[in-house]
């Protein structure tokens, strides 16, 4: 759905201005839970439509980029479909459980460097788990506000963070699972890897953390998949580029969208945010 020839009214201006303040963050968004381009901009688009005729329910509970995204989410759900190519989180979960499985972390560091296989690699997480990953590693959103954006539980999307994390280093390893023995060690590597993601948000009290780094410190399976979940977690903040450039035909749906009695309000050159002359 496209939004050229959609009037905005003179009195809506203000709010569509602040609407076109978050186009990169949505796109980024649209971007990374499609893999595809001209799909995430089909999706900000109709977002932006979505946006702008229904911009008198916005009551301000949530913030304007927070609702935003939910509205961008919602219109991706109704798109989703279910990929042959789509890891099964029970699978993985269970491989997980295993505490022979583990991965190469030099093979997820050196995949995770390079922004189109990360892409690639999140493809294979269904999509409500590549959406709250997606949401918290690379948009920075809180779990509290990715709930609502999800409108779902805080716990479920704990869990959905996660289920995803292990299942984007798994879907970016190719290694084979290694067997080797754990002996003597605190915690079983399913307990310690199912604290891993609550270890990384800084979510365990300082017990729980103890016993989780003697178990790291012993382990000779789960450093790897821990450090590949911190490596892969941090790399997904590369995919947040605050200097992100809204493709042109995007960028021109826009200007004539939000075309106005105000000439000297317009949408900057890179169609990244409004231009105000001074």
């Amino acid at each position: 759905m496209g939004i050229d020839g959609f009037k905005v009214k003179t009195g809506s201006q203000r709010f569509a201005l602040a609407v076109s303040d978050e186009l990169p963050g949505l796109y980024r968004y649209a971007h990374s839970i499609t893999g595809n381009e001209a799909e995430a901009e089909d999706l900000v688009g109709e977002t932006i439509v979505r946006a702008l005729e229904r911009g008198s329910q916005y009551r301000g509970e949530a913030s304007l980029r927070t609702w935003l995204h939910h509205v961008l989410h919602n219109l991706a759900i109704d798109r989703v479909r279910h990929h042959a190519h789509e890891l099964d989180v029970e699978e993985v979960e269970t491989l997980w459980h295993d505490d022979s499985y583990s991965v190469d972390p030099t093979v997820v560091a050196e995949r995770v460097e390079s922004i189109e296989e990360l892409h690639e690699a999140l493809i294979h997480l269904p999509y409500h788990y590549r959406s709250a990953v997606v949401l918290h590693d690379a948009e920075g959103f809180s779990a509290n506000e990715i709930a609502a954006i999800l409108d779902i539980s805080v716990p479920a999307v704990k869990q959905r963070i996660r289920r995803g994390r292990m299942m984007l280093v798994s879907a970016l390893s190719q290694q084979k699972e290694r067997q080797i023995a754990n002996t003597g060690i605190p915690l079983n590597c399913w307990d310690a890897r199912e604290q891993v993601s609550s270890y990384i948000d800084d979510e365990l009290d300082p017990l729980q953390r103890s016993v989780l780094e003697s178990h790291l410190a012993g382990c000779a399976t789960c450093p790897p998949l821990y450090q590949s979940l911190v490596g892969t977690t941090a790399s997904l903040g590369l995919l947040h580029d605050p200097d992100s450039v809204i493709p042109d035909t995007l960028a021109h749906q826009v200007r004539h969208y939000l075309k106005t009695e105000e000439p000297e309000q317009e949408i900057d050159d890179q169609g990244i945010g409004p231009s105000r002359k001074e």
